[in-house]
């Protein structure tokens, strides 16, 4: 039972990450019906571009390893912006009128470029990060021998806390009422003096914004995140909104929060090898039983 309870604990930092990645993507999906495969690109590039500029900062630049981090986040965060317009006037302004799979071809193109950037520029080589706030904090006192990491704590609570925010701003804001008017009628919206373009950069910002931030929480933790990366995460978050909300940013980030304790204690069971493909396979059944139940509710 205590080796099970670890797991489920260590499931729920794996949660936050992953309900982070979806609450960013239905930001998008929900204004653009566009399947997006850029986000997990972006999660896998904002860390990898923390990892490399907080190494740069540390080991040229000399400085102190807080200075390094802060210097790390701030470039990451200065390219997930730029790359968070430029997707915004050069992907979805342009593809707008086009079918569904346009975005989907250009994201995907995305998704390959950034790995490739990131791969290049850290010529090909892995970077790590030190352990950083490792020591265990015991849940249920030192007896139980049941723990989590500060940093996993301090992971959680800033994952739980951005979650909260974002759903408190879309249900009582005015900016929140305006994303769901262009979320359901973008035309009318837009005779009532809303600009969809707009609001639909604006939430194309937040939500790499917020993919962002889980990429610079997982790099911490981890000390890594891998170029390769993006095209798994980018399926995993399409698959978990899919089954779980494209419409509603709460529920997906439910959805999502359950398949990372899923993912926790099928590690600890079986063969992390296939992991993914457990995984996959218990989304596409719940995807299947969802649209079925959808279309006899229709009926």
């Amino acid at each position: 039972m205590s080796y099970f309870l670890q797991l489920l604990l260590n499931g729920i930092h794996n949660a936050a990450l992953y309900a982070l990645l979806a609450y960013g993507y239905v930001l998008i999906h929900g204004l653009t019906h566009r399947t997006d495969l850029s986000l997990g690109a972006i999660f896998a590039f904002s860390g990898q571009t923390f990892i490399l500029a907080a190494a740069f900062g540390f080991s040229v630049l000399w400085m102190t390893m807080p200075a390094a981090l802060g210097f790390g986040f701030i470039i990451a965060a200065l390219y997930v912006t730029a790359a968070g317009y430029l997707v915004a006037r050069l992907i979805y302004t342009p593809l707008d009128a086009g079918t569904r799979n346009t975005v989907l071809v250009a994201t995907l193109g995305l998704t390959i470029f950034l790995m490739e950037l990131s791969r290049i520029a850290a010529d090909t080589r892995d970077y790590w990060l030190p352990p950083m706030l490792a020591s265990p904090v015991f849940i249920l006192g030192p007896a139980a021998d049941i723990s989590l990491t500060q940093l996993q704590l301090v992971n959680i609570g800033i994952a739980l806390a951005v979650v909260l925010l974002a759903e408190l701003t879309m249900n009582r804001t005015l900016a929140g009422r305006i994303w769901r008017a262009v979320s359901d009628e973008p035309t009318a919206s837009a005779l009532c003096g809303i600009d969809p373009v707009s609001v639909r950069t604006n939430a194309i910002l937040v939500a790499y914004g917020i993919c962002a931030l889980a990429g610079f929480l997982a790099a911490l933790y981890y000390g890594n995140v891998s170029f390769n990366t993006g095209i798994i995460f980018g399926l995993k978050i399409l698959f978990i909104t899919a089954a779980g909300s494209f419409s509603r940013p709460l529920h997906a980030a439910f959805g999502a929060a359950i398949i990372g304790m899923v993912e926790s204690i099928w590690g600890g069971y079986f063969s992390v090898l296939w992991r993914d493909a457990a995984i996959f396979s218990l989304l596409v059944l719940v995807l299947a039983i969802r649209t079925n139940v959808d279309e006899q509710e229709r009926v």
